[in-house]
């Protein structure tokens, strides 16, 4: 449970009572370690709000198993909006050489095991983030075709293309590079840099997902980012799949960024 803002945090009693009412939980995790918490100037402490709540929570999605870090992982240990376009990979990977950018705890990389890919290696930046992706290898059977590299994103994917590597599908799954409107054309750069790295370490033929969280970002800002880096990469891209968010976060027409979620498959020519 996340109240991230001080008109949420009025209902905090009201709010733990209905969840436990309705759910009968063995325990509730407050999670008040946001960013707009700080600063909003509320307490940021987390903390066990209800019964009793274990360090590694297990989960399935889409049919793999999964355990989550819900005390210290990011957000709430993890990412479920993106389950649908991760879903889409299972055609794609079969069979393929795969690079998980931004891997995290392996949300996109195992599942890629999972569904085929001969070889996944995930990168990030993070120890503890990869000691999540092979603890989840391991979960499922398949830490023989699950490694690990860490390292900044940029700078790891530069070392990589000189060292000669190549993959059939490259994810990039980024945080936020824009939190705020004014980060817009900064942010937009940085999308455009990551995505021609990517496209760089992509055979021919291969299969490039691009994500992006960042509520100010448009869905076509992203697409233009992606053939920016095309172009800069000497190359040709189609997009021949696109994926969003869950319906259990739903898209108001009034307000454009409630669509947060955007992931491209786009095929190098």
């Amino acid at each position: 449970m996340q109240l991230n803002n001080s008109g949420m945090e009025r209902y905090r009693e009201p709010l733990l009572q209905a969840l436990v009412a309705a759910l009968a939980p063995s325990g509730i995790l407050l999670r008040s370690d946001s960013r707009s918490r700080r600063e909003q100037g509320l307490a940021t402490e987390s903390e066990v709000a209800y019964g009793a709540v274990p360090r590694q929570v297990p989960l399935q999605e889409n049919g793999v198993q999964f355990l989550a870090p819900v005390y210290d992982g990011q957000k709430t240990g993890w990412f479920y909006d993106h389950r649908m376009s991760r879903a889409r990979l299972a055609p794609w990977v079969r069979g393929k050489r795969v690079l998980d950018v931004y891997s995290y705890i392996g949300g996109w990389g195992v599942q890629a095991a999972a569904f085929g890919a001969t070889s996944v290696c995930c990168l990030d930046s993070s120890a503890q983030a990869l000691e999540g992706v092979e603890a989840n290898a391991r979960l499922n059977q398949l830490h023989d075709r699950v490694t690990t590299r860490r390292g900044s994103a940029p700078e790891t994917m530069a070392a990589m293309q000189a060292e000669g590597a190549l993959f059939d599908v490259v994810i990039l799954d980024p945080p936020a590079f824009i939190q705020r409107k004014k980060e817009l054309k900064k942010g937009i750069a940085a999308y455009r840099r990551i995505n021609e790295l990517g496209l760089q370490l992509l055979q021919p033929g291969g299969l490039l997902v691009s994500a992006s969280c960042s509520m100010h970002l448009p869905r076509a800002e992203l697409i233009t980012a992606v053939q920016q880096a095309a172009v800069r990469s000497g190359c040709q891209v189609r997009v021949v799949e696109q994926g969003a968010q869950g319906a259990d976060h739903p898209i108001h027409p009034a307000i454009p960024e409630t669509e947060y979620l955007k992931a491209l498959f786009v095929r190098k020519l």
